[in-house]
């Protein structure tokens, strides 16, 4: 066959099940029409409140977070899992694990909105807005003594681990095997196994050394039917879109991704930094690299810069150090900024939505080693900015430029707010060190400043608040930025399990210790639906908005002592009752057995007590002059 003509097959199962339809015509019974739930109904919610959900033990239970009161119960199960959860990006859906495959949950009654089988699944990974489902299984399919009747694989899937899925009619797509090295042997799992470029237009997957194959939806076939071939590949990533992307997703001359990977030193080829447009496979930057031992590849969130860690080693091959090389990908002919690092970089993230980001270093001897295990290293954190050019003196190029390092720390995790400004810098996997760090970039120190330090950008970033979480083994920014969540889970140990409530500045709201807790994820928000233009108005008037929550606040917090007094009234009033029913039963008695009834409308022997409260509500001193 070529390209021009197409051969439709049928299965033999096919024929016999069409066979098998009874002559006689009857009319299908006609479906009532059943309204769906809202799927994004929590948005709702008057007090704008962010839910989590909380797996401990057999149950799950999803939660509305109330500050520094007790969390409320929204929903609850037994059994609802078997593995783990997870919210898919949008927080549409929240995903539950079982022998037999995957269910999808939603909408304000949390019932079942879709069902995936694939038998033994382990992993899973939505596309960016959910519109599919790859779902990851240790156990190649099989379509047993049946020919996979009953199942939605057929014979093209046999022996595959992997399946995309369309998430909104739950319908198998395509199954593909897991990827193998040049002599065959199984690759070890990375995950995810594909990545997906913005907007669900592509995804791709690597066979390291070999190529990447890029497929299109909803086709679920290679570009250009080929893969690209790319000796000594090791990794890529896809350029996250921009702001103005994301408001033109839908426009269609907004159709090239853009892509970057990175191969090594082969023969006497330097390692290469290359960035590529799909689906046009046009190569628009390269970067040579000598030296190179290993790369990871970190996108701004907008995909305005590309950092690219670079862990060199010399000549003599006896010691390494790392360089950041960093794309500014709008600019004309990408320009690449070399920063030179004399450490060892072991955490590198950038600022959400910022031009700043954090890098983690150490030359401790011990990094790296066998024997490390949970070892405290000593670490040193930088953060870096970029320094726009002064206008009025020609113009000039933005630098990144360090503008302060803290020595001397034990912090080995960077955690940004998804609001930006905010960071925590944390200690994990230490047996002996739980620290938390919250820091804030943008600190107002106007009134503080001296004279001369004006324009130290250093003097903005000030330590709010040193915490420590024992055993400390998680930490979840909420979706807003103003909450965070540090968890110590029983799948890493057994030492006072539970979680902690935090604001951004530090602040400990909540703490629960929980046996048997397993894990806590706070649900995501979709993307807003402001404008622009909306947004800066917020702003603009802030301060009226901030009395109307301050005033909430307050409302909230008395609320508390509101419900008190209502728990304290009941009891009495119950009293009262019981009280009254007792002498009621008491004079019944005494009539019947001929004794005088006390009275108690004797007026002279009556006492009045008067009892007045007063609550100071608001309170305003004011100076008053002659």
């Amino acid at each position: 066959m070529d390209k021009t003509h197409y051969l439709s097959v049928n299965r033999f199962t096919d024929i016999e099940k069409y066979s098998q339809i009874e002559e006689e015509y009857k009319e299908p019974e006609e479906e009532k029409f059943v309204e769906k739930e809202h799927l994004r109904s929590w948005l709702t919610d008057p007090q704008a409140r962010d839910q989590f959900v909380l797996y401990r033990g057999d149950d799950v239970s999803i939660f509305w977070n109330r500050k520094t009161e007790p969390p409320e119960e929204e929903h609850k199960r037994v059994y609802w899992t078997e593995t783990y959860v997870q919210w898919s990006p949008l927080g549409t859906y929240l995903a539950t694990f079982h022998r037999q495959g995957i269910a999808l949950w939603g909408g304000p009654s949390w019932n079942k909105i879709i069902r995936f089988v694939h038998p033994g699944v382990k992993l899973i990974d939505f596309s960016p807005n959910e519109r599919f489902l790859v779902t990851w299984s240790n156990e190649p399919i099989t379509l047993g003594t049946n020919g996979g009747l009953g199942t939605p694989f057929g014979h093209e899937d046999e022996g595959n681990q992997i399946i995309i899925w369309d998430v909104l009619t739950g319908n198998l797509l395509r199954s593909f095997p897991s990827s193998t090295s040049t002599d065959g042997t199984p690759n070890k799992i990375t995950w995810p196994m594909f990545k997906w470029s913005p907007f669900d237009k592509y995804f791709a997957r690597v066979t390291p050394g070999q190529q990447i194959s890029v497929y299109e939806t909803p086709s679920m076939v290679l570009v250009d039917k080929k893969s690209i071939k790319i000796e000594g590949v090791e990794d890529f990533e896809w350029a996250p879109a921009s702001d103005k992307e994301k408001h033109n997703s839908g426009d269609k001359k907004n159709k090239e991704k853009l892509l970057s990977y990175w191969t090594p030193e082969i023969d006497n080829q330097p390692a290469r930094v290359t960035l590529l447009n799909i689906p046009s496979k046009e190569i628009i930057r390269t970067r040579n690299l000598v030296n190179v031992k290993d790369c990871k590849m970190h996108w701004q969130s907008n995909g305005d810069f590309l950092c690219v860690k670079i862990d060199r080693h010399t000549k003599t091959k006896k010691s390494t150090f790392a360089n950041l090389e960093i794309f500014r990908v709008r600019e004309k002919d990408i320009p690449v900024e070399v920063i030179e690092v004399k450490d060892r970089v072991i955490a590198f993230a950038w600022e959400p939505k910022g031009e700043r980001f954090a890098i983690i270093t150490t030359n401790d001897p011990s990094y790296g080693q066998p024997t490390q295990g949970g070892v405290t290293l000593r670490t040193n954190v930088s953060f870096y900015c970029l320094e726009k050019p002064k206008p009025g003196k020609g113009g000039g190029t933005a630098n990144f430029k360090l503008i302060k390092t803290l020595e001397k720390k034990t912090a080995n995790a960077i955690y940004w707010s998804p609001r930006g400004r905010h960071v925590i810098l944390a200690t994990l996997r230490s047996t002996t060190v739980f620290d938390l760090e919250f820091w804030d970039l943008d600190f107002d120190t106007i009134g503080d400043q001296k004279e001369g330090s004006k324009n130290d950008s250093s003097a903005s970033i000030q330590l709010m608040s040193t915490q420590e979480h024992y055993g400390v083994t998680d930490i979840e920014w909420d979706p807003t930025g103003r909450y965070v969540i540090t968890s110590a889970s029983v799948w890493r140990h057994s030492m006072e399990n539970g979680y902690t409530l935090w604001d951004f500045k530090g602040a400990q709201l909540q703490k629960q210790l929980l046996d048997n807790f397993k894990q806590l994820l706070w649900r995501p928000r979709p993307k807003s639906l402001l404008s622009d233009d909306d947004k800066k108005t917020i702003r603009k008037n802030l301060r009226e908005y901030s009395k109307t929550f301050e005033a909430e606040d307050a409302l909230a917090q008395t609320s508390v002592s509101k419900e008190l007094l209502a728990h304290r009234r009941r009891l009495i009033d119950e009293w009262n009752a019981w009280r009254k029913r007792v002498e009621k039963d008491l004079a019944e008695e005494r009539e019947r057995a001929g004794v005088p009834v006390i009275s108690r409308k004797d007026d002279d022997n009556v006492e009045i007590i008067e009892e007045w409260i007063e609550e100071v509500v608001d309170e305003i001193e004011e100076i008053v002059e002659d």
